[in-house]
C-alpha cells in the first residue's frame, strides 16, 4: 500500500512543503530513502524502526521505498522522522486517518519520544499559507509553533500518543494560545548607564545611535570603559514591534538558537562575535546557508570589539550588508537572501599599545606603526559609519564618586520618543528609522525646511572636512536624530553642528 504524508524543509528563511511517500513492496527487508537525503535522513532509517517497535506498532518487513519530493530540494536534519514513520503505520494499514491537511515535523528517539527541531516557525507558516490546517511538532516546540494563527498546533509527547490520537483512543488537546503572543519585553538584566561612571558625552553619542539606528566607532585606550558601554546600549534600546519579534524569531529558529522556554524573541539582538570568526561565521554561508551573525543580529546590535583584530577581507563584506540591509549567499543549488538590518557599534584602540594621544601614558609605537594600525579598517567601511566618538581615560574624581548617574530607563524614554516620531514620519515608506532613509526621503525630511544658515554651515563642513556625498547624508541623518530626541521639528544649525563633530576628521582617529 502507498501512504503519502506531508512534512516541510527550510531553505533560507522559507519553508519548502516535502510530501513524504513511502511504499511496501515485496522483496528482502529493506529501506530505501531517495530525495536528495543528507547524512541525517538516511539515518533517520534506524531510529524510525526501533521507534515504530517500541512504540506498539510494527515495523513492516518487506521492501519499502521513502520519497521525499520534490526530488531536486536537498533535505536536510531529523526532522523527517515523524512523517516517515506515519507514512509506514499508514502504508501497512496500522493506523487508518486522513492525514491530508495535516503536517508532521519532529525527530524521534529511539523509544519513540519526539525531539526538538529547528525552524519551526517557517515551517508551520508554510503550512498555513499552503492550506493545512492542523501540525503536529514536539511538544516542546509547540509554543513556537502556535505564534502561527490559523493552524491548530498538536503538542506530541510519544509517536504512541500520536497513533492513539490518530486512531480516536486518546485525543491531543490543541495548544491553547494564551491570546497575548507579543507581550513587552521583560526588564534588561545587564548593565545599566547609572553604572558606568563618566564618559557622558560617549553616553549621548549611543543614545543618538540607538534612537535612530546609526552605526558608531568608539576609539581610545584600554580600560577606558568602551566594551563596557557598548554593553549597556541594549537597556537604552526601544522595544521591538511586532512584526520585527517575528522576523527575529524566525531567523534564530532556523539557526537553532531559540531558547525552547523563550518561543518569541522579545529583547532586540545583541551579537558579539570574536575576531577570529571566519567570512561564513559572520555574514552565513555552508553547503544549505544558514544565518551568520550579522543576520542573528537584525533589527540588534551586532558589536565588534577590537575592530582592527578582525581580518581584513572579513571586514570588507560587511559593506554591502550595511547599506542594503540583507545579504544574499549564492551556491550552485542557488541563492538565499537573509535580512541583515543591524546597528554597527565597534570599538577599538587607537594604536597596538593602546595609548596613542594618552596624555597620562606615552605611547612606545611608531608613527608608522600606528598608522599601518589603523590602516586595516579601509576608508569605504569608515564611511558607513556615522559617529565616531573618543573614549578618553575616566579621572579619579569620576571614578570615585558617589553621585547617581543617569539610568537607562530615562535615557529610554527619549530613544523611544525619537523613534515614535520617526514611525509616524515615515508611515507609508520603506523606512523605519532615520538611518534607513533614501536619497529622497532625506531630501523631503532633512533638506527640504533648512534654513541659510544651517545651509552656509553644512557648505562649510562638507568644503573643509572633504565629506563625501555618503557622509553629507549621513550628517543630515545624524542631525534629524538629534533634533528627534529634543522633540524640535526642523533641523537648526546646533543639531547640524553636533552631527559634524561626530564625524572621523582624520585617518588618525
Amino acid at each position: 500500500m502507498l501512504a503519502k504524508v506531508f512534512s516541510a524543509a527550510v531553505v533560507g528563511l522559507e519553508g519548502q512543503l516535502i510530501e513524504v511517500e513511502v511504499d511496501l513492496l515485496p522483496g528482502l527487508p529493506k529501506v530505501n530513502v531517495v530525495g536528495l537525503p543528507d547524512t541525517a535522513v538516511q539515518e533517520a532509517r534506524e531510529r524510525v524502526r526501533s521507534a515504530v517497535r517500541n512504540s506498539g506498532c510494527v515495523f513492516p518487513n518487506r521492501r519499502i521505498t521513502v520519497s521525499l519530493a520534490p526530488a531536486d530540494i536537498r533535505k536536510e536534519g531529523p526532522s523527517f522522522d515523524l512523517p516517515i514513520a506515519m507514512g509506514v503505520v499508514i502504508a501497512s494499514e496500522q493506523v487508518l486517518a486522513d492525514t491530508s491537511r495535516c503536517l508532521f515535523l519532529g525527530e524521534l528517539s529511539l523509544e519513540g519520544r519526539l525531539r526538538p527541531t529547528h525552524g519551526v516557525l517557517p515551517m508551520v507558516s508554510l503550512a498555513r499559507e499552503s492550506g493545512l490546517t492542523q501540525v503536529f511538532v514536539p511538544a516542546c516546540d509547540a509554543a513556537e509553533a502556535a505564534l502561527v494563527e490559523g493552524v491548530e498546533v498538536y503538542p506530541v509527547e510519544t509517536f504512541s500518543d500520536l497513533i492513539r490520537h490518530l486512531a480516536g483512543a486518546e485525543p491531543i488537546e490543541p495548544f491553547a494560545r494564551d491570546g497575548r503572543p507579543f507581550a513587552e519585553a521583560a526588564p534588561y538584566e545587564g548593565t545599566d548607564f547609572a553604572e558606568v561612571r563618566g564618559q557622558e558625552h560617549v553616553k549621548r553619542a549611543l543614545e543618538v545611535a540607538a534612537a535612530g539606528g546609526h552605526n558608531l566607532l568608539m576609539v581610545g585606550p584600554a580600560g577606558a570603559g568602551k566594551t563596557l558601554l557598548a554593553r549597556a546600549l541594549p537597556s537604552i534600546l526601544p522595544s521591538m514591534a511586532p512584526d520585527e519579534a517575528l522576523m527575529v524569531t524566525r531567523i534564530y529558529s532556523v539557526a537553532g538558537l531559540l531558547p525552547r522556554e523563550v518561543p518569541l524573541v522579545t529583547q532586540r539582538p545583541f551579537r558579539a562575535p570574536h575576531h577570529t570568526v571566519s567570512q561564513a561565521g559572520l555574514v552565513g554561508g555552508g553547503r544549505q546557508p544558514r544565518p551568520g551573525e550579522i543576520s542573528l543580529a537584525h533589527r540588534g546590535v551586532l558589536f565588534l570589539d577590537e575592530l582592527p583584530e578582525f581580518g581584513q577581507q572579513t571586514l570588507e563584506v560587511l559593506r554591502q550588508p550595511m547599506e542594503d540591509h540583507q545579504v544574499t549567499i549564492s551556491r550552485a543549488q542557488g541563492s538565499v537572501t537573509f535580512p541583515a538590518n543591524f546597528m554597527m557599534i565597534a570599538a577599538m584602540n587607537p594604536c597596538p599599545c593602546g595609548n596613542y594621544g594618552d596624555p597620562i601614558k606615552p605611547c612606545s609605537c611608531a608613527e608608522s606603526t600606528v598608522l599601518r594600525y589603523q590602516r586595516r579598517i579601509s576608508g569605504p567601511l569608515l564611511d558607513r559609519i556615522d559617529i565616531f566618538v573618543e573614549v578618553p581615560r575616566v579621572e579619579y574624581e569620576k571614578l570615585a564618586s558617589l553621585a547617581p548617574a543617569e539610568p537607562s530607563g530615562r535615557v529610554r524614554g527619549r530613544v523611544d520618543a525619537a523613534r515614535q516620531l520617526q514611525r509616524d514620519r515615515f508611515d507609508g515608506r520603506a523606512a523605519q528609522c532615520n538611518s534607513e532613509m533614501s536619497p529622497a526621503d532625506v531630501r523631503d525630511f532633512c533638506q527640504a525646511d533648512l534654513n541659510e544658515d544651517v545651509m552656509s554651515f553644512l557648505k562649510l563642513a562638507t568644503t573643509q572636512l572633504s565629506l563625501s556625498a555618503r557622509a553629507f547624508h549621513r550628517i543630515l541623518k545624524v542631525a534629524r536624530t538629534i533634533a528627534d530626541i529634543t522633540g524640535c521639528r526642523e533641523i537648526t544649525t546646533a543639531h547640524v553642528a553636533e552631527a559634524v563633530q561626530y564625524r572621523q576628521r582624520t585617518r588618525a582617529v
